[in-house]
């Protein structure tokens, strides 16, 4: 017997499959940035670190605790904060606290926020190196004449300053350099025996660049979002530098890696750069955690524990 449907009941089988589609593509969406996380994280077993994430800006006021449980569940094992200025240096080390063992501290002055008083701010932030010895480096520091160059002579001063704080304290340093380059390896080239090592922060160099960074024997390029976008040119550039030069780092809540791009980034999301990294090199993801948190074992161990 040949079953027939009515146009009406049609109609209403119809209206079904429709909602049952519409409600299944809407939670798509809203999960989806969740599914991509997960599927990455199950590419890798073995832990990574966030090298540079500034965790005490507003940017995570109202939901940093599951911005950390969302990292551990990405198999994020430590976070390091740095620094602008002294007071969110400060802020950072009360994270540190809260978080211990997870979240380590950084100090010192940020090449945008010298200004005409860099000293006096100077002199005072290096107490805070006498008075702790919970800071795991001398950072964020470096030189930044991309906007402007009116602080150029306090910039250069300022960052000679921190440099050799990072000696005196023996302390890693995380530089920060955006047109700066000649006039930064020319300071560091002062201090190259003495150096303790650190990294360049959010390299997004050619392979020159990158050359003139790393004749700096104990130092390595942080590497975040920046691998992942389009118009990259990282993932020319990485094959020719060693994977025991490079480190990972989010630099959030900035620079949040495809496909987040344009959301408020997080160490959770590193996982997509350990997975662009994966096949820039052709290896895997565990290699690429691996070698690259024995790179920041080599440059923070002295206050990181591990």
């Amino acid at each position: 017997m040949r079953c027939e449907q009515s146009p009406r009941a049609f109609s209403a089988l119809w209206g079904l499959v429709l909602f049952s589609l519409t409600w299944k593509v809407a939670l798509f969406c809203a999960f989806a940035p969740h599914c991509c996380l997960q599927l990455a994280n199950k590419q890798m077993t073995t832990g990574i670190i966030d090298t540079h994430i500034h965790l005490d800006v507003d940017d995570y006021r109202d939901d940093l605790h599951e911005v950390i449980a969302r990292a551990k569940d990405a198999d994020v094992t430590k976070v390091f904060i740095p620094a602008i200025d002294e007071s969110s240096g400060d802020a950072a080390l009360l994270l540190a606290q809260r978080y211990p063992n997870y979240a380590f501290a950084m100090m010192g002055l940020h090449p945008e926020e010298v200004k005409a008083d860099y000293a006096e701010v100077l002199r005072h932030m290096k107490k805070r190196f006498d008075e702790s010895h919970s800071f795991i480096a001398v950072g964020e520091v470096g030189l930044d004449f991309y906007w402007s160059r009116e602080f150029e002579q306090q910039q250069l001063e300022a960052f000679e300053e921190q440099v050799r704080w990072s000696i005196e304290y023996d302390l890693p340093l995380m530089i920060h350099c955006r047109k700066g380059q000649n006039e930064m390896v020319h300071i560091l080239k002062k201090y190259e025996s003495q150096l303790p090592g650190g990294v360049f922060h959010c390299f997004t160099g050619n392979e020159h660049e990158a050359d003139a960074f790393l004749q700096f024997d104990k130092f390595v390029l942080g590497i975040g979002g920046v691998l992942t976008f389009k118009k990259s040119n990282l993932p020319s550039v990485l094959p020719h530098i060693p994977l025991s030069r490079i480190v990972l780092e989010t630099d959030g809540p900035y620079m949040a890696p495809v496909p987040m791009r344009g959301k408020r980034n997080e160490s959770a999301y590193l996982t997509h750069v350990v997975e662009k990294m994966a096949e820039t090199y052709a290896t895997t993801s565990d290699e690429i955690a691996r070698q690259t948190s024995e790179n920041v074992k080599r440059v923070f161990g002295k206050r990181v524990p591990f």
